[in-house]
């Protein structure tokens, strides 16, 4: 099993959760999250003055899922948040050792 955390712009939530449900991913969870990577921040105007904002909002999808839907799901993510542009965000993919479903006490992959 895999844990794929997918950080993303705000604005492509929607869209990539309804490409993960059509594909047959519909249990995620989804954080709100801040930060930056290389493109540390903006420089923006108010009221005439520049400020620069550090911290970015981005929305952060987490999903385990078995080996060999990894691919499926990543490719999903890349061609659907995806613009081309700096701060599309990253995917950091992890292995996990144990899933159990709390109702039942399933273990593994069956409790996915």
């Amino acid at each position: 099993m895999k844990k794929i955390e997918a950080i993303i712009r705000v604005e492509k939530l929607e869209v990539v959760k309804g490409a993960l449900e059509k594909s047959g991913y519909p249990g995620m969870t989804i954080v709100t999250v801040e930060g930056h990577g290389r493109q540390k921040g903006l420089v923006q105007q108010f009221r005439g003055r520049e400020y620069r904002v550090d911290l970015l909002p981005k929305r952060k999808i987490e999903i385990v899922a078995k080996d060999e839907s990894v691919e499926r799901i990543l490719t999903t993510i890349i061609e659907v948040a995806g613009t081309g542009e700096i701060g599309d965000g990253k995917i950091f993919v992890s292995s996990v050792d144990e899933a159990m479903r709390i109702r039942t006490g399933e273990r593994g992959e069956s409790a996915l």
